[in-house]
């Protein structure tokens, strides 16, 4: 990894990962059980006592593949069921976290109150790469729902992550640091703001298959399938290399995550509209990783 990259990733990583990263293995520590209280409700703050290492940091991602907001549609049909879902979310939320977690103004999404703006951009880039969608709007951290998530399942997978990720957050990164992440966050948004998947239904096929070719004439990344909305997925080979790429195309500015080999990098045709900066970026971290 460039100086550079490697000076960003130290900068987002809690300092116990800082020197051994590259040695983290993904590999699971398996799922925690549900704990329910005497109101025969899941106790979602007596489950975790620890966490697997960060998928960030080169962890095992919290689940295989993306876990998506659900869509309108699908919302409209089963009202009641979603509303159901969206308040066990908040009510779990709360507790393992003591953030407020309400309603977001649009159907598919909770939101959720963070203390600054620097903890919700490093908890969304966190989240991400643990394979569970997530959006910022200022201090805002918004995360999935949908009328068919099931309490042991996709419940139980948004409330972990972000348990997962505010341990990491509030246990495991000084104060100097976090104002260190808060400068970065910063200084990259002025050079190359965040670019995130477009989740609204503005990616069509022909995007995805312009940043495809795009990518393909600079490296060996073939396009793969899968991924879900907003994301273009790239054949790695191996989980190491997935890893190494996903690091540093979160250290240049690219939200980004894998499932398996494959790394999976942003289309937004707002943010991006002919996809040369993925592109671009995804060409460096390349180079960057041939000369490791």
């Amino acid at each position: 990894m460039t100086a550079s990259l490697d000076t960003r990733l130290r900068t987002l990583l809690p300092p116990l990962y800082q020197d051994t990263y590259e040695d983290v293995q993904p590999v699971s520590m398996g799922s925690a059980a549900l704990k329910y209280g005497p109101d025969g409700r899941v106790a979602w703050d007596e489950i975790w006592r620890t966490f697997c290492d960060l998928a960030l940091a080169g962890g095992p991602p919290h689940r295989g593949t993306l876990l998506e907001p659900a869509t309108p549609a699908t919302i409209a049909a089963n009202p009641e069921a979603y509303a159901a879902v969206v308040a066990e979310l908040c009510r779990g939320i709360q507790l393992v976290t003591g953030l407020t977690a309400v309603p977001a103004p649009d159907a598919g999404w909770v939101r959720v109150h963070c203390w600054r703006e620097s903890m919700t951009g490093w908890l969304l880039r966190a989240i991400v790469t643990e394979n569970i969608s997530a959006r910022q709007e200022g201090a805002w951290l918004d995360l999935p729902a949908g009328p068919d998530y099931r309490v042991e399942k996709e419940i139980k997978n948004v409330i972990t992550s972000l348990a997962k990720t505010c341990h990491y957050w509030s246990g495991h990164i000084p104060d100097e640091q976090r104002e260190q992440i808060s400068i970065l966050f910063v200084e990259m948004a002025l050079s190359s703001p965040l670019i995130v998947p477009a989740t609204d239904g503005t990616v069509s096929p022909a995007a995805s298959t312009k940043l495809a070719d795009a990518i393909a004439r600079e490296t060996d990344l073939a396009a793969a399938p899968g991924g879900g909305r907003g994301w273009l997925g790239l054949e790695c080979g191996q989980v190491a290399r997935a890893v190494w790429l996903m690091r540093a195309q979160i250290a240049e500015n690219v939200l980004a995550r894998r499932e398996e080999t494959r790394l999976f990098v942003p289309v937004n045709p707002r943010q991006d509209p002919d996809g040369r900066r993925v592109a671009a970026a995804v060409a460096r971290v390349v180079r960057a990783a041939a000369q490791a």
